[in-house]
């Protein structure tokens, strides 16, 4: 298990771009929609990921669960209720917020990688959510994934 260094708050400039991070928006849109160059958008991304001890090239996926388990920021509310998912359909959920390798997800949620994309597929159409990232900020929201798992160092692979 890798042991974290506690998080550093966000600024709020950084505090607004990781809100744009939650909505599921990319560096590029995030800098059409806050009207910022796309270098300034990457720099401050760059640092979120720092603060929130994430490696440099994790996902956003990674780096919205620890918006949200850190408490950086808050889930939104559900829209919806939260499906019924399966032990195989959580572990694979949660593999997804501690990697971003696709062999590392699949190894974490104990899949063949052959399997993974069919898998992650079936667990997207499965919630509704459009990509990994948007998966993630749902869970939270249903409080799928343990509380603040984050701060408490119990993450293995997290900086892979």
């Amino acid at each position: 298990m890798t042991t974290l260094a506690p998080t550093q708050p966000l600024t709020p400039s950084e505090r607004r771009i990781a809100q744009h991070v939650i909505k599921g928006l990319d560096a590029r849109e995030i800098a059409a929609a806050t009207q910022l160059k796309p270098n300034t958008v990457y720099s401050t991304l760059r640092t979120v990921r720092w603060k929130l001890a994430c490696p440099e090239r994790c996902s956003l996926a990674v780096v919205a669960h620890r918006l949200l388990d850190f408490g950086q920021i808050t889930a939104p509310t559900p829209q919806r209720s939260a499906p019924d998912l399966s032990p195989e359909q959580i572990s694979l959920l949660k593999a997804a917020t501690e990697h971003t390798v696709p062999l590392d997800i699949a190894l974490a949620a104990g899949l063949a990688p052959a399997d993974l994309r069919a898998a992650l597929d079936q667990l997207l159409a499965d919630t509704g959510a459009k990509d990994t990232t948007e998966l993630v900020v749902l869970a939270h929201s249903w409080q799928l994934l343990p509380a603040n798992q984050a701060a408490q160092g119990k993450r293995s692979g997290a900086t892979r």
